[in-house]
């Protein structure tokens, strides 16, 4: 163990094996590793006054419609065409939401929906350039790789037309929701009619290959193995490699910006599994951001975790404090409803003694 100790604290990159190993450390060893791997990874960058700066950004979550046909276990969020309370977004609706975004500072959508199963691709188009053209600073991260195999089914059309097109018509970058775990045997298990593992990441190597950055998320604590939680990270890690090996991809630096993990949220789902706790949080994280050595940004989920442990996540392996969110709907309906605005943000990355700056989704500062 002292032999790998030194291989993490030293920056090589760690097996699957390893990685399995080291999960079994105690949390304070682990987050003391997984800090350090933060330092190796990104290089820090300060303030006038010798502060290292921590990043976060203020977007809002839109979901363009509440109507799904994949009926996943964990998920409290969708609806039917048939219940009362389902909807699709109107531009009037769609409008009022990004000028409060803006009237916050914010920079960003995160707009992702259900796979609704008759909206058409002219409505996706329409719906883009609207936005691109009566907001143009705002930057559109949307819509997951499961939504996009999804309109690969429905418009039966290739995924390359169809990034192609998105990006075209207004589409900045692509999010990594619906990756949950990236092994067929748990998709088939907890969402049984979404993306499996390779088509997921298929859009994932088109839209690097295009231009556009993306994230890569994990949502764990449900029917997964520790293994294959680490099958996960191997899946990203290697897709990145792919991506930041391609002449075009490498010239812009963009492929997987960041990673996300976050624990399953059991209330009001179908998937009744027991919840992870904190604790499991933080290990998960920090391994994730050993693992993860090509993965420049790994942000703090405090969205499932609470502000606490959310600036906690900060000293283990965290470089971002992520979004302060000012729209959520699909994990706070799974009983998730911790909020945070930009003081409290700021507040949080100043108490450990660093600097907070606003970011947007390439990582740059705004402010």
């Amino acid at each position: 163990m002292d032999a790998l100790l030194h291989k993490v604290w030293e920056g090589e990159r760690v097996s699957g094996e390893e990685a399995l190993r080291l999960y079994s450390l105690p949390l304070e060893t682990l987050g003391t590793l997984a800090d350090r791997r933060r330092q190796l990874a990104k290089a820090a960058a300060y303030d006038g006054r010798g502060n290292e700066i921590v990043t976060y950004s203020v977007d809002r979550n839109v979901n363009y419609t509440n109507v799904c046909n994949v009926y996943c276990k964990f998920c409290a969020f969708m609806r039917t065409e048939k219940d009362d309370d389902a909807y699709v977004i109107t531009h009037a609706e769609m409008d009022r939401k990004i000028e409060e975004t803006l009237a916050l500072g914010g920079t960003q959508i995160l707009m992702q929906g259900g796979h609704h199963p008759k909206l058409s691709k002219q409505w996706y188009l329409d719906l883009l350039t609207h936005i691109r053209e009566k907001f143009p600073s705002i930057n559109i991260h949307g819509f997951s790789p499961s939504e996009f195999v999804h309109f690969q089914n429905v418009f039966d059309e290739p995924l390359e037309e169809i990034i192609r097109d998105f990006r075209e018509a207004g589409l900045g970058s692509i999010p990594g929701g619906g990756g949950e775990i990236l092994v067929d045997r748990v998709r088939k298990q907890i969402s049984p009619l979404k993306a499996m593992s390779d088509e997921w990441m298929e859009v994932m190597a088109i839209a690097h290959r295009q231009g556009l950055a993306t994230t890569a998320t994990m949502m764990f604590g449900h029917v997964e193995t520790v293994e294959e939680r680490i099958e996960h990270l191997e899946c990203v890690r290697h897709q990145q490699e792919e991506s930041l090996a391609d002449d075009k991809v490498k010239s812009g630096h963009y492929g997987f910006t960041a990673f996300i993990a976050w624990t399953f949220q059991a209330e009001n789902t179908r998937l009744r599994v027991p919840t992870v706790g904190s604790h499991e949080y933080l290990r998960m994280q920090a391994l994730s951001r050993i693992y993860l050595d090509n993965v420049e940004n790994i942000q703090s989920s405090w969205v499932t975790q609470g502000r606490e442990i959310g600036q906690v996540a900060l000293r283990y392996g965290a470089n971002d404090l992520g979004s302060i969110m000012i729209e959520e709907n699909v994990v706070s309906q799974a009983g998730t409803t911790f909020r945070m605005g930009v003081a409290d943000m700021q507040r949080l990355i100043r108490d450990l003694g660093h600097a907070p700056r606003q970011r947007d989704n390439w990582y740059q500062l705004v402010n």
